[in-house]
């Protein structure tokens, strides 16, 4: 289950990551929260219903689990959506400072429709382990149970945010570069290895193993083997699971984990070798392995962003789509951009982590040859296991190997003892082509996305940006500037002009929107758009609002010479050259043309645009 949860919070937090904020929600807050509370019961009445159909056995409890858990992710995709989640959650950032608070959010919705499944789950869970619990017992139990899934992920966020926030550029830029990221995982991850072992004791509340005979013997076996662990009772699943586990590198920090199922089931023998597959993972270093895994992951996501955007943005899809879905372009590029990393992350951890998985799980079972010299004890507790979780022997899963494949496996191993060294050089001949075949990809995609975006494809997004915005957004005089100014650059005038007497709308007394849009009425290419009268009234404007610089007295010296007032444009442009001395030349050009040539409608005028 442990690892199905992984794949379950992954995907979570890769749609809540990557989700688009909309710039207003689509349901406001008064509507949007009781709709939301309805689909929550919704789900509350479906869980209810799925669990009321379950059949004898703890295997149909599980099977109906995972089955609420992926449908949780859809409703999740609901409320992310469709209410828009994250706007309203996105004031938890403290305007983007601590994103993680933000992201923490969103974990907590997805925590609050896994609580409907335990809350639903309860009764039937203490039927078939024999432990009472009140509701808020048990959400709590299974919360302690799965945060050690997403506590890495929490905890990685909050530092990253605490050190973008030092005032320091030089290593903000390394901490954003590839190689900063790189260097923050992989410092990161080593601290984790090594102080996450205790969190998660605490977390599951493991007890010591009592001393005694049994204690004794566990470690006399454990110390042939240079081995020393503190052990541990687990209590999963109510410690009725027939299961152990290790965690942590450094002797002091780790543990063996072990379930009174397991103590009460196994004989000595067969609880040695038990003990013996769980050193094996130590010894065969398959703890530092798994940080390997998530690592080169990391490493093909952080790499394939630049080329997978380039790609994006020149594809005439991406604009279709974006006008289909009627999202800003920035949210269409950030959606998009979630698909193939959450395909990526399925493909990955499915079958490539799991075949990894798979197989380190058979060399820490052939670790029992080394340790007691033959697979018997072994087999033996395998075939216990099976009988007891419910004739489970032929039953495979995506991150083990079946019971009956690992006994045949060690059966063939016993007459065959070359078959050891044979899967270790297997194992480690597919691990040395994953990490060149990681290694080769990162550089690959690390060239492709070093390249700068082309300028046709910067304009063309950057054009459907301002264009949405346009359409779709009230926006500062600041921003409506900048939309007339790209537009006024790739000589779209008549957009140009839209944009000047929207700002000038919003903000009548803003002299430089009066001045800039003035300035565009004067001398537009398409003499069409040009409007002298209006460009006086405009300049006029700009002036009496406090603009006095020289770039405004030039506009207001231009507009009287297209009305046929020379004397006073003569009058304005002479004031404008005291007010700006450096550009004098300038200046005197402009008067000589206004005493010289009359305003044609079809020629553009030089000038300076604020």
């Amino acid at each position: 289950m442990m690892y199905n949860n992984l794949l379950y919070f992954l995907v979570a937090i890769v749609l809540f990551s990557s989700a688009p904020i909309p710039q207003s929600p689509w349901l406001s807050a008064g509507v949007a929260l009781p709709l939301a509370g309805v689909l929550l019961f919704v789900f509350y009445l479906m869980a209810g219903r799925v669990f009321s159909r379950c059949q004898p056995g703890s295997a149909s409890y599980f099977r109906s689990e995972k089955k609420l858990s992926i449908l949780a992710l859809l409703f999740f995709c609901i409320i992310l959506f469709f209410f828009d989640a994250k706007y309203y959650l996105h004031p938890l950032s403290l305007n983007d400072s601590l994103p993680v608070l933000e992201n923490l959010g969103g974990l907590v919705i997805f925590f609050l429709l896994l609580s409907l499944i335990w809350l639903q789950g309860r009764r039937l869970y203490g039927r078939l382990f024999q432990k009472k619990y009140s509701a808020a017992g048990f959400v709590l139990n299974q919360c302690r149970i799965n945060l050690p899934i997403v506590l890495p992920w929490l905890l990685l966020s909050v530092v990253f945010d605490l050190l973008a926030l030092l005032p320091f550029p030089m290593f903000q830029d390394f901490l954003f570069s590839f190689w900063g990221d790189l260097f923050f995982f992989l410092v990161f991850v080593a601290l984790l290895i090594l102080v996450f072992p205790p969190i998660i004791r605490w977390l599951w509340n493991c007890r010591p193993l009592e001393n005694g005979q049994l204690r004794r013997e566990i470690e006399t076996f454990c110390a042939q083997l240079d081995f020393s662990a503190d052990i541990l009772y687990w209590p999963v699943f109510e410690g009725q699971a027939i299961t152990a586990a290790v965690m942590g590198i450094i002797p002091r920090l780790r543990y063996l984990l072990v379930t009174k199922a397991l103590l009460f089931t196994l004989d000595r023998d067969e609880l040695a070798s038990v003990v013996a597959h769980e050193v094996g993972h130590v010894k065969k270093l398959h703890i530092v392995l798994y940080a390997l895994l998530f690592l080169g992951f990391s490493l093909l996501v952080g790499a394939a962003a630049e080329p997978m955007g380039r790609f994006m943005l020149g594809s005439g899809w991406f604009y279709r789509l974006n006008n289909w879905l009627q999202l800003s372009p920035e949210g269409t590029f950030i959606l998009m951009s979630a698909v193939p990393v959450l395909i990526l992350m399925i493909v990955y951890f499915r079958y490539v982590f799991g075949f990894f998985l798979r197989n380190f799980e058979r060399q820490a079972d052939l670790y029992v040859f080394k340790a007691q010299g033959t697979a018997r004890y072994l087999i033996s507790s395998f075939e216990k296991i099976a009988r007891q979780g419910g004739n489970i022997r032929d039953k495979k899963n995506w991150h083990h190997f079946g019971i009956g494949e690992r006994i045949d496996y060690l059966e063939r191993c016993e007459a065959d003892r070359r078959l050891i060294k044979h899967h270790d050089r297997k194992l480690y001949t597919f691990l040395g082509l994953y990490v060149m075949t990681t290694i080769m990809l990162v550089l690959a995609l690390s060239h492709m996305g070093a390249h700068a975006l082309s300028p046709d494809l910067y304009e063309k997004y950057t054009l459907s940006v301002l264009e949405y915005r346009l359409k779709n957004m009230p926006e500062s005089e600041q921003g409506l500037q900048m939309l007339g100014r790209f537009f006024l650059d790739k000589g779209l005038e008549k957009k140009a002009i839209a944009v000047y007497n929207r700002a000038h709308t919003l903000l009548p007394g803003e002299p430089e929107v009066a001045n800039n849009l003035a300035w565009l009425l004067l001398t537009a290419r398409d003499r069409s758009l040009r409007d002298g009268k209006r460009a006086l009234a405009l300049a006029r404007e700009a002036v009496n609002s406090g603009g006095g610089q020289g770039f405004v007295l030039d506009t207001l010296a231009t507009a009287l010479w297209a009305n046929g007032l020379l004397d006073e444009a003569l009058a304005v442009e002479q004031k404008a050259a005291r007010h700006d001395p450096e550009k004098q030349l300038y200046y005197q050009r402009q008067m000589k043309r206004f005493s010289r040539n009359k305003w044609k409608p079809t020629a553009r005028s030089e000038g300076i645009m604020q």
